[in-house]
């Protein structure tokens, strides 16, 4: 401890970035930002059976993602123009805050709420943290600095799991999310006190039109693709609606984006291959790693009628396999390129797509943690190439809004995934119970009877059948999107160059 305290002091008194302290805050604070998503899903069954609102699952992940995805691109943006530090230090207060009070929250609709504070704070911790390492390494440094960095993502993703299921058992939901502030404050200690950059000083231009723009646009289409089909027809008025709000709005922003003095994404890094096909795959990418792990939790324990840590389980082999791959990753695309470590990656994320569709709940939890597995292994080769190739595709003037599109496209990805497999699970249920429907009234919300092994004891053998059958089938929808997910995803990195031209250090 003495020496750290001599080497920051040292640091702050010679106004100099110590790269090693820097990347050990950024790292605490990724993984602050990493185990939120895994530890929230694990602890979602426990959420459920004691705020009710089985209908509302969704919007949990919803909300948190859609404001992060909205979010990252203005803070991308923003930290190109004012510098990386403040912007980085306001997120993570912001996450803070959110964090604090989604610990509190007393209803489904409170939580809802308070994960958009917490999304709008992990619109910049993300990407920001990322640029960051962009900003401090060079190319080949990079690949290596990176590939640690994902691995980061997968070592919080195995703790995430085991302390969900461990604090939804012994203790209580809300310290999933209070233990975030420990991290957060560390992390920003570490950032406000050794790094140190100089930005030049010249006006400055931000393009909020076009951030409400997409913001409003975005969240019409959450609503249509978690409400529709569900408490909406989709032919009703309100879905039509809904539906030319968001394409006037997606072509609105398209137009302001190309008249903007600062434009909040720049329409011209598109152009590049690199860039177009990296945040083409992560898209869809961001869709698959939140239908496994929002979904799939609750059908170990619905279904398979396992403990909350044993469903943990099951999504931490994904964790094992990604920091694995990212690290390997890392050496990969010095030595053979772009392409084919991420056509690797696509193999992979096939291959655990497949396992997921034929899952069963007599197959147990064994097999689908063996599916996990391979999906983190190919979400470690993905992301991790396609960060060091966007952050090699830029000038530093555009590094930070470059590494935020593509955060902006797996947070979008993400967004729309639990909207659009939240409402497929939700219609599919529905129906399902309809067409079953026994003498006690059923409905989606008759569901949290499920996740509850008291409740779910109470339930007579009809009920128990419809239910968990019904919850199987759905399922089995939303897997079979996921595999066709992975199926475009392979399609498209075949297209990726072998490298992308340099044009920074």
């Amino acid at each position: 401890m003495k020496y750290l305290a001599e080497k920051i002091s040292i640091s702050v008194r010679n106004k100099e970035t110590n790269r090693p302290l820097v990347l050990t805050a950024i790292v605490i604070g990724m993984f602050m930002a990493a185990i939120e998503g895994t530890i929230v899903s694990t602890a979602m069954p426990g959420i459920v059976s004691d705020l009710g609102g089985f209908s509302k699952f969704s919007w949990v992940f919803s909300s948190y993602l859609l404001m992060s995805a909205i979010t990252v691109l203005l803070f991308g943006k923003l930290s190109d123009l004012f510098g990386r530090k403040p912007i980085y230090t306001f997120g993570v207060v912001v996450f803070l805050l959110g964090s604090v009070l989604c610990g509190f929250a007393e209803t489904m609709e409170a939580l809802i709420f308070f994960r958009l504070i917490q999304g709008i704070g992990a619109g910049a911790v993300q990407p920001i943290a990322l640029t960051i390492v962009g900003d401090l390494y060079s190319m080949e440094e990079r690949a290596k600095i990176q590939g640690y960095l994902a691995s980061v993502w997968g070592i919080s993703a195995i703790t995430g799991p085991a302390l969900g299921g461990l604090f939804v058992t012994y203790f209580d939901w809300a310290w999933v999310f209070w233990m975030n502030v420990p991290l957060g404050i560390l992390s920003l200690i570490g950032v406000l006190l050794l790094l140190h950059e100089k930005i030049e000083k010249k006006k400055k231009s931000v393009d909020y039109p076009g951030a409400i723009i997409l913001l409003l646009s975005v969240s019409a289409l959450m609503v249509i693709l978690i409400q529709g089909g569900t408490y909406w027809a989709w032919s009703s008025v309100t879905i039509i609606a809904l539906s030319g709000f968001t394409i006037l709005g997606i072509c609105s922003f398209f137009l302001v984006e190309k008249r903007a003095r600062e434009p909040i994404m720049p329409l011209g890094i598109w152009r590049d291959p690199v860039i177009s096909l990296s945040n083409s795959v992560t898209f869809t990418t961001g869709i698959i790693i939140i239908g496994v792990s929002s979904f799939l939790p609750t059908f170990v324990q619905g279904v398979m009628e396992k403990s909350p840590i044993v469903a943990g389980f099951t999504l931490t082999t994904m964790s094992i396999g990604w920091p694995i791959a990212s690290t390997i990753a890392g050496k990969l695309v010095i030595k053979i390129g772009f392409r084919i470590t991420s056509v690797l990656g696509g193999l992979s994320l096939l291959l655990g797509s497949t396992i997921y569709m034929l899952m069963t709940p007599e197959l147990g939890p064994l097999f689908a943690g063996t599916g996990s597995f391979f999906i983190g292994i190919g979400m470690g080769l993905t992301s991790t190439t396609f960060i060091v190739a966007i952050q090699g595709a830029v000038p530093w003037e555009k590094r930070g809004i470059a590494t935020a599109s593509n955060v902006f496209m797996r947070t979008l990805g993400s967004a729309v995934g639990a909207a659009l497999l939240g409402g497929i699970l939700n219609s599919r249920l529905m129906r399902y119970i309809e067409q079953r429907q026994t003498s006690e009234s059923l409905g989606i919300n008759s569901a949290n009877m499920l996740l509850d092994e008291e409740k779910r004891n109470t339930l007579d053998s009809t009920t128990l059948e419809v239910l968990q059958n019904g919850l199987t089938v759905s399922l089995k929808w939303v897997y079979g999107g996921i595999g066709i997910l992975a199926l475009i995803s392979f399609v498209v990195v075949l297209f990726m160059p072998k490298r992308s031209k340099k044009k920074s250090d």
